[in-house]
């Protein structure tokens, strides 16, 4: 069995390796060594996310794909997460999150049949709150959401929003990448943001070209 890192964040302003040292501590207490670490900056919104899927191809059956916190691995919708749990699942790879003591046994064998059988019982318990936390993790991000649109609404009411500030020199970085024929991705990983942030320069690039 080896266990595997995922680390994201959302932006390219957050740091993705902010929690490797926890993570490599929590596997060294348990006896585990991780054999790689996959962070990548991109929303847990989306299903768009090169590393994780990078992850879930070198993994093998009975691996451990280990995160800090379940919200790290999805806030996806109701469909986009069961489409991501049924490849996990196909791979036969445990999720294990530090927010999710239940999910700690799969770094732990089982000495009996005793052991075994409650072993069963916990995994059976885990998918169920595994579900529940991502769909915590999805409300917490349209309630988030929804907020910032009545923020937004009420600062226009009040004349007081300029929309969010952008940064002109990573945008000509990236505008740059991608007159060289980089895709998406690749102008991304070169200008360390996010698919999300050249998509949108390359919106306004557009925009400002109509």
């Amino acid at each position: 069995m080896l266990v595997h890192a995922y680390l994201r964040a959302s932006t390219a302003e957050q740091d993705a390796n902010r929690a490797k040292q926890q993570l490599t501590d929590f596997a060294k207490e348990r006896g585990h060594r991780i054999a790689g670490y996959y962070p990548e900056n991109e929303s847990g919104a989306s299903l768009q996310r090169p590393e994780l899927f990078r992850l879930l191809d070198a993994a093998e059956p009975g691996d451990v794909l280990l995160v800090e916190q379940v919200d790290r691995l999805s806030r996806l919708t109701e469909s986009d997460w069961k489409q991501l749990r049924s490849i996990i699942k196909a791979k036969d790879v445990r999720v294990v999150a530090l927010d999710l003591p239940t999910s700690h046994q799969f770094l732990e064998k089982p000495s009996t049949d005793a052991d075994a059988f409650t072993a069963r019982i916990l995994a059976a318990i885990n998918d169920m709150l595994l579900d529940m936390l991502a769909a915590v993790a999805r409300k917490d991000y349209d309630d988030r959401l929804r907020r910032q649109k009545q923020g937004i609404e009420k600062a226009k009411a009040e004349r007081r929003y300029q929309g969010k500030a952008i940064d002109q020199d990573k945008h000509k970085r990236i505008l740059a990448c991608l007159a060289k024929g980089m895709s998406l991705r690749e102008t991304a990983k070169a200008t360390g943001t996010g698919t999300s942030t050249v998509i949108r320069a390359k919106k306004l690039q557009e925009q400002a070209a109509s």
